[in-house]
């Protein structure tokens, strides 16, 4: 490795908005962030899908038009 030429690299501290702190290595020190891996509603499990304008309905709906069931027939022997 050539010398000189890399940023020093610290322990940084790493504070969240919901006051969780961390310590990685990072070549900055000292690191604020605002959503981390404990208030996170994906990684807590607390994530809700909404649907306010019906998308789901609307497709299941096309799609149901545009493939619509075959007909039973009962075959004669």
């Amino acid at each position: 490795m050539k010398k000189d030429i890399h940023p020093a690299y610290f322990q940084s501290k790493i504070d969240c908005a919901c006051g969780a702190k961390y310590s990685i290595g990072a070549t900055k020190d000292r690191m604020s962030v605002e959503i981390c891996s404990q208030c996170h509603p994906f990684y807590t499990g607390k994530e809700k899908l909404i649907d306010t304008a019906g998308r789901v309905e609307k497709f299941k709906a096309r799609m149901a038009k545009s493939h619509p069931k075959k007909a039973v027939t009962k075959s004669k022997k």
